[in-house]
């Protein structure tokens, strides 16, 4: 029902409709509200540089993928990055430190699953501040923090802003509610780069624009015992279910398509916790998620038993010369 919601929601907001013209002044509000909450705020200077890897459009556009990739770059280059990241989901607010087996219901999905990948100190408040304060007293050894979204958490002084637009581009151009937007289109134009990841949609800013290239990897038992290429799971022919709990399903099984893997789509909404098992009742002998849908599936005693579900890896490239920007970036700032 959820997930089924969030799909028509978002059609929505891909043109300016009659639903869009009648709440367009709520996004009067909402904009002057945003504005006057970024005037008031305060910013707080941390000891190390801060990258903010953020968005304007409200759900995801592929903030983590690239926030892996990119902490994976940095670490090739000498860096020593901490992650933080509000957690979405969470049922506290207090600052944690993220550890690979630390409950998603406790630090969230996005965050569990940066820690796994990385292998890097990942801490999490709904605070920004908080976390990356905890983070560096419990790893001093941190040169630099990612913030893993948090475009809008002016809390938080920042050194290099990147703004990701995803598949569904700027949908109609307003900012919510009549739009999907946090803030205005003009919000890139003061952003330090764009990453554009999976769209095809044309805006116009002035700010340097950096692609972002996703293909997908093996498919990955969630024990680790198995795997298989993608390509072998198409050659046997045998039924496939995709299931997906991200913002933009829809791209993960065209992907999959790509690869001849054809079958049944579950689409379970954006953050699904599992907390009931979805494909209890699903005959396929193959069921492909995300790895961001595993580290929940893990943690749930039924679903980490059904030797069917497989982990498709999610590989993200980012373009090297957006690296060299923010090395170039953090440089001049600490010449000044």
């Amino acid at each position: 029902m959820r997930a089924t919601f969030e799909s028509w929601l978002h059609r929505q907001w891909t043109k300016r409709g009659l639903l869009a013209w009648a709440l367009s002044p709520l996004s009067v509000v909402f904009l002057c509200m945003a504005r006057n909450r970024r005037m008031k705020t305060k910013p707080h200077r941390l000891p190390v540089p801060v990258v903010v890897v953020g968005n304007i459009y409200v759900g995801g556009t592929g903030k983590t993928p690239v926030t892996i990739a990119l902490v994976k770059e940095l670490v090739k280059r000498g860096y020593h990055p901490g992650v933080v990241s509000r957690g979405f989901g969470r049922k506290e607010d207090a600052p944690q430190m993220v550890l690979p087996d630390s409950p998603a219901v406790n630090v969230g999905d996005e965050p569990l699953l940066i820690a796994r990948q990385t292998q890097v100190p990942v801490a999490v408040a709904r605070d920004r501040v908080a976390a990356a304060l905890l983070l560096l007293d419990k790893h001093p050894e941190c040169d630099l923090i990612i913030s893993d979204d948090g475009l809008q958490h002016y809390a938080l002084a920042r050194d290099v802003e990147l703004a990701v637009v995803g598949a569904r581009g700027l949908g109609n151009g307003w900012v919510l509610p009549a739009g999907p937007l946090r803030e205005p289109p003009s919000r890139l134009d003061e952003v330090d780069a764009i990453v554009l990841n999976a769209t095809e949609d044309s805006f116009d800013s002035r700010t340097p624009r950096f692609a972002a290239t996703a293909t997908l990897g093996r498919a990955k038992s969630l024990d680790g015992s198995r795997s298989f290429s993608l390509d072998d799971i198409a050659q046997m022919k045998k039924p496939v279910l995709a299931a997906a709990g991200i913002a933009a399903p829809g791209r993960f099984f065209a992907m999959l398509r790509a690869h001849d893997i054809e079958g049944p789509e579950m689409e379970l909404g954006d953050h699904y916790a599992f907390d009931d098992n979805p494909f209890k009742d699903c005959k396929e002998e193959f069921i492909l998620i995300t790895g961001k849908d595993a580290v929940k599936c893990r943690q749930h005693p039924d679903i980490a038993q059904d030797p069917r579900i497989y982990t498709v890896e999610y590989l993200v490239d980012i373009d090297p010369y957006l690296v060299d920007l923010i090395e170039h970036k953090l440089k001049e700032k600490a010449q000044k």
